[in-house]
């Protein structure tokens, strides 16, 4: 049945995005961050992105929804990754800089990449709910 066959494409994409998170946040991170937050902040957003499409891929992949999933994972996911960003800018306003004292963003780095980890799976996890649907409905 087409619904429930995965393609090795996300397969690839999965793989891919792993290699590009492990790389971004392995090498490139640390060579800029904290100490170059300017040149550090296109790395993390890269770093984001392929963190995201990691989840997913693994939600399409290895998730088994309902229906029609709800989508509030995903806005929790983005609320949770919204405020952590504000919590870390207001710990930069307040003069506790990542420079100065880097644990003190610990929490809101947490938070960021468990936002955008519940936003990327709730979103591969709703297209393959609607993937099933459709191919439900062309047979």
């Amino acid at each position: 049945m087409a619904s429930t066959r995965r393609s090795p494409i996300l397969y690839l994409v999965f793989v891919s995005a792993v290699l590009v998170t492990a790389v971004v946040h392995l090498q490139f991170v640390p060579d800029y961050f904290p100490d170059d937050p300017l040149r550090a902040t296109p790395v993390l957003v890269i770093g984001w992105i392929a963190f995201t499409v990691v989840f997913y891929a693994a939600g399409r992949l290895f998730a088994t929804p309902g229906t029609l999933p709800s989508m509030r994972a995903a806005d929790i996911g983005t609320a949770l990754f919204l405020v952590s960003l504000l919590a870390a800018g207001a710990l930069d306003a307040f003069g506790f800089t990542a420079q100065a004292v880097p644990e003190a963003y610990v929490l809101p780095g947490l938070g960021i990449y468990a936002g955008l980890a519940l936003l990327g799976w709730s979103i591969g996890k709703r297209t393959t709910a609607i993937n099933r649907i459709a191919a439900d409905r062309d047979r």
